[in-house]
C-alpha cells in the first residue's frame, strides 16, 4: 500500500484507541519516524498530511532538513550526544531523549547562543533494560526539576520506550509507570507524554500517551 494509505490506517487506529480512552483523536500528535527514509518519501508523507517527523541521527537530519526545511515540525527521538547539541538545536523543535543534566545544560547553552528556547522531553527508562537510554524511574522527577531550571530549556514532558515483549501486560505496566510520573510534573512541564511506536501505539494511547512515534507502520519495513 502507499504511504498515504498506510497513514490513513494508522490514523484510524489512533482514533479508535483514543475513543476507547475517552479523548479526542486530534489530541494525539503523530510523529512519522523517518529513520532510513529518503527526502522524496518524506515529502510524499507530508503531502498526505504528516506534520511532524522524527529523526534518530544528526547527520541524516542535516541532509534532510536542507531539502524539507520548516514545512514540518522536527523531533529528535534518538539519543543525542552532548557534542552534537550545537547541530541539533537549530534544527529540532522538540528533543525527546534528554537523560542527564549535563546534556540539558549543553542544549540550553546552544539554545541561548541560537536565540531560542529549546523544548525537550526527559527520557525515562521504563523497560528496565540496562542497554536502553533514559533516567531510572525513581530518579526521573528529580531530573525533570533540574532540567526545568536550565536557562534556554523548556521542559515539555517525558518520553519512554516500552519493553520489546509479546506480554501486553508488561507493556501496559511500563506505559502506566510513565504516565504516573508524568502526572506528577507541574502543569507548565506537562505538555507531552511521548510513548508508543508501531508495535504498541494503541496500548500507549489507551494508557494516556498524547504523542506517538510511528515509522514502519507508515513507511514499511526498513531496508
Amino acid at each position: 500500500m502507499s504511504i498515504a494509505q498506510n497513514l490513513q490506517i494508522v490514523r484510524e487506529r489512533i482514533s479508535k484507541a483514543a475513543a476507547q480512552s475517552g479523548v479526542a483523536s486530534d489530541s494525539i500528535t503523530l510523529i512519522a519516524v523517518t529513520k532510513t527514509v529518503d527526502a522524496e518519501r518524506i515529502s510524499e508523507a507530508i503531502d498526505a498530511g504528516v506534520t511532524d517527523i522524527g529523526e534518530n541521527y544528526i547527520q541524516d537530519s542535516v541532509a534532510k532538513f536542507d531539502v524539507i526545511g520548516r514545512s514540518v515540525r522536527w523531533h529528535m527521538i534518538g539519543h543525542l550526544q552532548s557534542n552534537k547539541a550545537r547541530v541539533a538545536v537549530p534544527i529540532f523543535d522538540l528533543i525527546h531523549g534528554v537523560d542527564g543534566v549535563s546534556l540539558a545544560a549543553e542544549i540550553g547553552k546552544r539554545a541561548l547562543m541560537t536565540g531560542k528556547e529549546q523544548s525537550i522531553l526527559v527520557e525515562v527508562n521504563i523497560s528496565g533494560e540496562e542497554s536502553k537510554f533514559g533516567v531510572k524511574p525513581e530518579d526521573a522527577l528529580a531530573l525533570c526539576e533540574s532540567t526545568a531550571a536550565v536557562d534556554g530549556i523548556c521542559l515539555a514532558g517525558m518520553m519512554g520506550i516500552a519493553p520489546f515483549t509479546d506480554d501486553e501486560a508488561d507493556v501496559r505496566r511500563a506505559f502506566a509507570l510513565l504516565r504516573g510520573l508524568w502526572e506528577k510534573l507541574p502543569d507548565e512541564n506537562r505538555t507531552w507524554l511521548s510513548m508508543g511506536m508501531s508495535g504498541d501505539f494503541e496500548m500507549a494511547v489507551r494508557e494516556g500517551s498524547n504523542m506517538v512515534r510511528i515509522g514502519t507502520a507508515i513507511f514499511g519495513a526498513r531496508g
